[in-house]
């Protein structure tokens, strides 16, 4: 049966009810789910449209959300369409990751293809964003004409069976420089790894509070000090928490607090979504990588596959890594006089389409 794709605006309840009925049918991300999509919709308040394919019977096969805004550019703003974003930087600080089509499992080829053709029969837009995608995502064959490579950033991760067939000893699998840096963490903590609670319910509050603390005045643009994003952290675990799609862990030595984790687990997957530390002890203390080789022995405990840091290019990250994939951030252009004056300039300025 043909596929055909339509955008509409229904209601919460109703989108809530198609998007839970397909993410059952699907092998989506976490970031392609509804407790991560519903707690995006509730905390800012954000009303993209719903792109649906559907087949002959009007069942689903694929959902996104698209936002449009006009987005500042070099030469001005710009109509621009964003997958499963609204296309505010304010709104779309959450980051997606693995982002794309929710897809019923094994058709993802034709409804990309069918998404694609309706996207670009639309005309009000300039530009479109793809953000956090996987590299060849079918959804790059949308008609457009220029497609830029915005950015590129590796997800390092951890093989959790490497760490099971070395007898749990993850360190062995690390650099000897990495590995000395734990080691000698951990001698100054009595030679062990931090020890980790797991939150409840009763946490969330306290222990967001705890991490907006512990990470104010470290970062140029700190996300935690913005509320928006702190409530829509805690609701998310407070959604996630539930059902183990969300973890929060505190990890602890001799009663301080040496950092705090915000985790999803999908998949056999668990992905390190956010995090603060203590302030190191002395010039050897190492907050962050101990909690995260403590991370590594818990998830490996339970029988996952992977422990991700999700995208980003912080040496730790590569550091405490034993493999990686790569995610990418696309615009795709239409042609307009605008955007081809845009395009000459950035080439005589050698600028990236990010600016």
């Amino acid at each position: 049966m043909a596929l055909v794709a339509t955008f509409s605006r229904p209601d919460r309840a109703a989108l809530a009810r198609r998007w839970q009925a397909l993410e059952a049918r699907s092998t989506g991300s976490f970031f392609l789910g509804w407790t991560w999509v519903g707690t995006w919709l509730d905390s800012y308040a954000v009303h993209p449209e719903l792109l649906a394919v559907t087949d002959g019977e009007a069942r689903d096969v694929a959902l996104a959300l698209v936002g449009h805004a006009m987005r500042p550019r070099l030469l001005g703003p710009v109509a621009t369409l964003a997958l499963n974003q609204s296309g505010d930087p304010a709104a779309d600080r959450p980051y997606v990751e693995y982002n794309g089509l929710l897809t019923e499992a094994g058709r993802e080829v034709d409804a990309s293809a069918v998404a694609a053709d309706a996207l670009a029969r639309r005309r009000d837009w300039r530009a479109l964003l793809l953000s956090g995608v996987l590299p060849g995502t079918p959804l790059l064959d949308l008609r457009a004409r220029r497609r830029i490579r915005a950015d590129t950033s590796p997800v390092y991760q951890v093989d959790l069976d490497a760490v099971r067939a070395a007898g749990g000893d993850y360190l062995s699998l690390l650099s000897v420089n990495t590995r000395s840096q734990i080691r000698r963490a951990m001698k100054d903590r009595g030679g062990v790894l931090p020890q980790v609670a797991v939150g409840t319910s009763a946490d969330i509050d306290p222990w967001i509070a705890e991490m907006a603390a512990l990470n104010q005045g470290r970062h140029a643009d700190n996300a935690w000090d913005d509320a928006a994003f702190r409530a829509f952290v805690a609701t998310l675990a407070a959604r996630g928490l539930p059902d183990g799609q969300v973890e929060l862990l505190r990890f602890t030595d001799g009663g301080d607090a040496v950092g705090l984790l915000v985790n999803f687990v999908h998949r056999g997957v668990a992905m390190n979504y956010q995090s603060a530390f203590a302030e190191p002890r002395g010039t050897k203390d190492k907050p962050g990588l101990l909690c995260h080789a403590a991370a590594v022995g818990r998830y490996a405990g339970q029988g996952l596959g992977r422990y991700s840091f999700l995208a980003g290019k912080d040496r730790y990250k590569q550091s405490l890594s034993t493999c990686e994939e790569r995610l990418e951030w696309w615009v795709l252009e239409r042609f307009t006089p605008r955007l081809e004056a845009e395009a000459l300039l950035r080439r005589l300025l050698r600028r990236p389409a990010s600016a």
